[in-house]
């Protein structure tokens, strides 16, 4: 059984990122190998562009002359990939490319983790972990894409926050 799946960065000729993304996906196909290379992203980001007194959104590079590639590197994936028409290699040493970290994958969004919980702004909640635990307060704010929520709690008759992590506090 091979390795889990990392991301890895594929450098490529500048302008030809989509390219590389079509190619790629082309060579996947055609070889089966679905279960090595998994996916391919270009990271973009939305800008709001302002020309001519008119507001317009639109999407660029953020780093332009690379491809996300979500791959089990092996011997045959590692060489699918370095001989796509318009790649230039992997990064990371010559011999063995370096998969992205945790929080390098994060940073980028790459992957969207969605969160859901089970209560809301102004919702009572008991703090189940941390120095304030088996405390209740209200809920204030949540932040999913940080994974932490603010409660106020009342210490010594006085509204306080507490900052935790979203697997701290459970429903009242």
């Amino acid at each position: 059984m091979p390795e889990a799946a990392k991301w890895y960065v594929v450098h490529t000729y500048s302008g030809y990122e989509s390219k590389v993304c079509t190619n790629l996906e082309k060579m996947v196909e055609n070889r089966h190998m679905q279960d090595l290379i998994l996916e391919t992203k270009i990271p973009l980001q939305t800008v709001t562009e302002i020309k001519d007194n008119k507001t317009r959104e639109v999407e660029q590079k953020l780093f332009p002359g690379y491809v996300l590639v979500k791959m089990v590197m092996t011997d045959e994936s590692w060489y699918v990939v370095r001989n796509t028409r318009g790649v230039t290699g992997f990064v990371g040493a010559a011999s063995k490319p370096e998969p992205l970290s945790e929080a390098e994958i994060n940073a980028l969004g790459v992957e969207q983790r969605s969160v859901k919980v089970d209560y809301e702004v102004g919702d009572s909640v008991e703090i189940t972990g941390g120095p304030f635990s088996g405390m209740t307060g209200v809920v204030d704010m949540i932040d999913t894409a940080e994974g932490r929520v603010r409660v106020i709690v009342f210490v010594m008759n006085r509204e306080t926050p507490v900052d935790l992590a979203m697997d701290q506090i459970a429903p009242v």
